[in-house]
């Protein structure tokens, strides 16, 4: 399972009851966040959750919405005996960047570990995530993420009596070992068959609309999508300005098959998104004007009960 909170849906700038854009995910013990901007570490204690488990932080890009609540996150990190080490994934100059907010937060009981994003799509392990990042269309550099939670085959007893599996080993096997016993090795597929479909989340925002983020996000079971402006009007300023409108976001879902949309980082001029969701959901209908703290648990899906 894993637990899914946007934390704030404000672009820009925060507003009585819209923090910044971040978003937070739990998985067996292990927290991660995308993006930090002023009021995460707040928003993160309105909903009751702890910044203690947080060991993966990604960020989208280093503009100030996204980053500037980064060194109190830290300072409260540390101040709850954190001792771990965190990973921080973002764009290149990543380090530089972090390392310059740090002047207000030194000396800290853990290690930062820095992986800098320099590819079109980068694949990385981390922390029992798979995550992709893959880059959008922003004014500076930014990257989308896909969060994946991979789901290993079912254990089937008829084929390990059909592949002559000792009774003794099944239990190994499904962990995943290989086993060589009298002169015969078995492996794992000779008792389990083919990985099923796992957790798919896909989280994008500053960007203009491009093939890359429906490309990723094909059949996410949640698609968090920048929705910054509901305005018609307002499409030439979303192009000016390399942002997208409710509109093109929910197209995107469409075109990647999503099981569900919430739109987020909203204009500050925006201040009643549900306002534009009717017109939204004749594009997709599973469209949702998120609000902070909006949390959903995402679970194991067998193909079975999707059909």
């Amino acid at each position: 399972m894993l637990d899914v909170c946007l934390l704030g849906t404000s672009g820009m700038m925060p507003l009585p009851g819209r923090w910044l854009t971040a978003m937070m995910t739990r998985l067996e013990g292990s927290s991660l966040l995308v993006d930090c901007g002023e009021g995460t570490q707040i928003a993160i204690r309105e909903k009751g959750w702890s910044v203690n488990p947080i060991d993966t932080i990604c960020f989208t890009h280093y503009h100030g919405d996204h980053i500037s609540g980064l060194p109190g996150l830290l300072l409260s990190m540390g101040n709850s005996d954190r001792t771990r080490p965190v990973t921080m994934i973002g764009p290149k100059g990543l380090e530089k960047t972090v390392n310059a907010l740090r002047v207000i937060a030194p000396g800290l009981p853990f290690q930062i570990e820095f992986i800098e994003l320099s590819e079109k799509e980068q694949e990385l392990e981390v922390n029992g995530y798979h995550i992709k990042a893959f880059r959008v269309n922003h004014n500076v550099t930014c990257y989308g993420y896909t969060i994946t939670v991979p789901r290993g085959g079912k254990f089937h007893p008829e084929l390990a009596k059909a592949n002559e599996v000792p009774l003794k080993l099944w239990s190994r096997l499904q962990k995943g070992e290989t086993i060589e016993q009298e002169g015969r090795v078995y492996t794992p597929d000779m008792v389990i068959g083919p990985a099923r479909k796992g957790i798919k989340l896909t989280y994008c925002t500053d960007t203009r609309p491009v093939d890359i983020i429906a490309e990723n996000a094909l059949e996410s079971d949640l698609f968090i999508c920048e929705g910054m402006y509901g305005d018609h009007d307002k499409q030439k300023k979303a192009a000016e300005f390399k942002h997208m409108t409710m509109y093109e976001a929910a197209r995107l879902a469409k075109k990647a098959e999503v099981r569900e949309m919430w739109l987020t980082h909203y204009s500050p001029s925006m201040l009643h998104p549900e306002d534009y969701m009717k017109e939204v959901k004749k594009i997709f209908p599973d469209a949702h004007a998120a609000r902070d703290k909006w949390s959903k648990t995402l679970d194991f899906v067998d193909e079975e009960e999707e059909r």
